[in-house]
This record gives structure tokens, C-alpha cells and sequence, in this order.
């Protein structure tokens, strides 16, 4: 008996919180219809695939405000999808500072905490659009792979390696920190508050997924590679470290691509 009860408190909700367990499932089934393809996106009259380099923004340009809307949720579950299992901590804490909140309070609270960082992540799925719309990566990538691959892979590297990157980074890795100087009450501090982070977050990462963008947005492997790369870089004792060594990979690599594309 009394080992049944040991047993059956280490998964009470204080040890494992709601908002962990809701966290995770809504980045499961995110993955999922991901994987899956379970969102729609038209492909008009284009011959292309998908995970081609370019592809999701051509065709969401080509096919106007239906395009548009369609290519930013698909943006939204992939983010949702690859940058919720990272902000666990941030969510949690957040949800720990409610304590002798109502229950409905609370959740009220958090689902605000939680929808305006996907909201933000959401809307940097803008940013590809344009500069497809302006320089068709399409087009690029099948003129100029190599140095466009290349490129992206120093512009990473020039990031990686900068001041302002680890700057945000060390937001992102000391959530509570953030809390405690950046607490405001209500459901209307809880979108402030998560707006402010969110920020952050984006100018932790920009570069992974522009890199992302560039050698296909929805090719599943080099999203699920980034995936790991910036929950390490935002949960491990040596996430700095990795940030650096992928800075320093990233150059060499993209160094390497442009020689081989200019001989």
C-alpha cells in the first residue's frame, strides 16, 4: 500500500503541473498534423514539392490572401511544434507565480501566456513572405543553390557567434529571471508579458529558421534538426556552448559550399 501511494505521488499535478502535460500534448499533435500534412496548402498550378527550398512561400504568393492565411497557419503549428517542448519552463514558472489564483483565473492567465507567444511566432511567418516576395527563393535556389545555401549558412554563423544572440539567449535560459523583473497582473499583463519574452525568443532563434526557410521550410528532417538544436541551446547546462559550436560549424560549412559553388 504504501508503495502504490509513493508511486502514485510523483505524478500528482504538483509534481507534474497541468500546464507541462498541456504543453507537451499541443506540441505532439502539432508534430503531428505537420508530419502528417494534415494542414491544407494550395498548390495551384506550381510542380512543386513541398519540402523544396522556396516552395510553401512561392505558392502561398501565388495564390493571394487564401495562400497567405493558409501558409502562416501552417507557420504557426510549426512553431508551435518546435519551440513549445523548449518554453516548458517558461510556461511553468509562469503558472507557478498564479498560486492563490482562482482556477479559472489561472487558466485564463496562462492560455493568454501561452496563445501570445504562438501568436508572435505566428507573424514572423510574415517575414518569409515578404522577401520571397521581393527575391523569389524558388528561383534562387534552383540559379544559385550553392551560394544561396552557403550564404544563409554564414549569415547563421555572424549570429551565432554575435553579442546580441546571447543576449536573448540568456533570457530564454533564465525564464525566472524574466518573471520576477517583467511581472504584471492580470490577463492583460499576461499578453504583455509573454509578448516581451516572445521578443526575445525571436531574436534567440531568427537565424536557425531563416536558415530553415531556406533549405525548405517544410522539410521535416532539417525542422526537427533545428528543433533540437534550440531546445539544447535553451535547456542545457552547455547551451551556450552549442550556440557557439554550431556558430562555428555554420562557417565553415557555408565557407566551404561557396568555394565549391564558385569553382
Amino acid at each position: 500500500m504504501g508503495t502504490h501511494d509513493s508511486f502514485r505521488d510523483r505524478f500528482t499535478r504538483r509534481r507534474v503541473p497541468i500546464v507541462v502535460l498541456v504543453t507537451y500534448v499541443i506540441a505532439l499533435l502539432a508534430w503531428a498534423a505537420v508530419v502528417g500534412r494534415w494542414l491544407p496548402m494550395p498548390g495551384g498550378q506550381m510542380e512543386l514539392q513541398m519540402s523544396d527550398p522556396g516552395a510553401p512561400e512561392a505558392m502561398a504568393v501565388s495564390n493571394g490572401l487564401t495562400g497567405i492565411s493558409l501558409y502562416l497557419l501552417m507557420w504557426g503549428v510549426m512553431m508551435i511544434a518546435m519551440m513549445y517542448p523548449s518554453s516548458v519552463p517558461l510556461f511553468r514558472l509562469y503558472a507557478e507565480t498564479l498560486e492563490g489564483t482562482t482556477a479559472a483565473g489561472k487558466a485564463t492567465r496562462v492560455g493568454a501566456f501561452i496563445g501570445t507567444y504562438a501568436l508572435v511566432w505566428t507573424l514572423t511567418g510574415i517575414v518569409p513572405l515578404v522577401v520571397n516576395a521581393v527575391v523569389p527563393i524558388v528561383t534562387l535556389a534552383n540559379a544559385h543553390g550553392g551560394l544561396l545555401v552557403g550564404g544563409s549558412l554564414l549569415l547563421l554563423s555572424g549570429y551565432q557567434l554575435s553579442p546580441y544572440k546571447y543576449r536573448c539567449l540568456r533570457y530564454c535560459r533564465s525564464p525566472l529571471g524574466f518573471l520576477m523583473s517583467h511581472h504584471r497582473p492580470g490577463v492583460r499583463g499576461a499578453v504583455r508579458m509573454s509578448w516581451q519574452f516572445s521578443v526575445f525568443c525571436v531574436g534567440c532563434c531568427w537565424a536557425l529558421f531563416a536558415f530553415m526557410v531556406i533549405v525548405g521550410s517544410m522539410n521535416i528532417v532539417w525542422m526537427a534538426l533545428i528543433a533540437v538544436v534550440l531546445s539544447l541551446e535553451r535547456t542545457v547546462a552547455w547551451g551556450e556552448q552549442l550556440a557557439r559550436a554550431v556558430g562555428v560549424l555554420a562557417g565553415i560549412a557555408g565557407s566551404t559550399v561557396i568555394v565549391i559553388a564558385l569553382v
